[in-house]
């Protein structure tokens, strides 16, 4: 059996996650869900007399809230630390202590800091983006954040992608985010393609997970953080940590 490659004798779509595999901004949104998380951690070590113990980038990120949508990432990561706070609603300010509350926070906060250090690109999923779409693949963006279209008009790259599903169109659609599949897939057939036919690109074990839960021919995981056997372990056929380490036949 030959070796899998990009080619379009096998594919007709290459889907692209958006944080970590795309753009820069993974980094900006861990910064951010550790201040949201610090600062109620802190005020109810405060008033219940119990050590205050902060949210861990290294662990805590990947492990409850990165790659799934917002207010899902609070519920899991509270849940970790055997907290439940009442749901709220998608109105309620950033100062109010619901998980709604805590996850419009750390958009609030999210923003401030892209308005302050713009947006970062990883150059070798743009060069391999623009190179797939010269050999005729269709291509998707798909992201759980709401702030996805504002993110690629900012990196201008909004050209370089089909169709984008992200978590306005899934609040619009119902879909459920990460690690189901349903984003993946409402991409998959507004491109007008079989997930058989289409490769994801994931750095988040969630997505990998989503990939693989999709049947997607290829889940290739996306690695820049040293987590190669955490995404192989959860559904990737193959990691790199730059997207031009993959083969690709014209």
């Amino acid at each position: 059996m030959r070796e899998k490659s990009i080619n379009t004798a096998d594919f007709e779509a290459v889907i692209f996650d958006l944080d970590g595999v795309v753009t820069r901004t993974a980094s900006v949104h861990a910064r951010a869900w550790k201040r949201v998380f610090d600062e109620y951690l802190e005020r109810r070590a405060g008033s219940e007399g119990v050590p205050f113990e902060p949210f861990a980038i290294e662990t805590d990120y990947p492990r409850y809230v990165d790659g799934k949508p917002r207010y899902d990432g609070v519920r899991s990561f509270l849940a970790s630390r055997g907290i439940t706070l009442p749901e709220g609603d998608p109105s309620d300010g950033p100062d109010q202590e619901t998980v709604c509350g805590l996850g419009n926070r750390k958009n609030l906060l999210y923003n401030e800091l892209l308005d302050s250090g713009g947006v970062e690109v990883f150059e070798d999923t743009v060069q391999q983006i623009r190179k797939w779409r010269e050999m005729g693949l269709s291509t998707a963006i798909v992201s759980s954040s709401r702030n996805c279209a504002a993110v690629l008009r900012g990196a201008g790259l909004s050209e370089l992608f089909d169709i984008r599903v992200d978590g306005v169109v899934a609040d619009e659609l119902g879909l459920t985010g990460k690690p189901a599949p349903d984003l993946f897939l409402k991409a998959a057939k507004l491109l007008g393609v079989e997930p058989a036919r289409a490769v994801v690109f994931e750095d988040a074990v969630a997505g990998v997970q989503a990939g693989r839960a999709g049947g997607f021919g290829w889940v290739v995981g996306v690695d820049r953080v040293g987590a190669e056997d955490s995404l192989l372990a959860n559904g990737a056929d193959i990691v790199v940590s730059d997207l031009r380490q993959l083969p690709t036949e014209s």
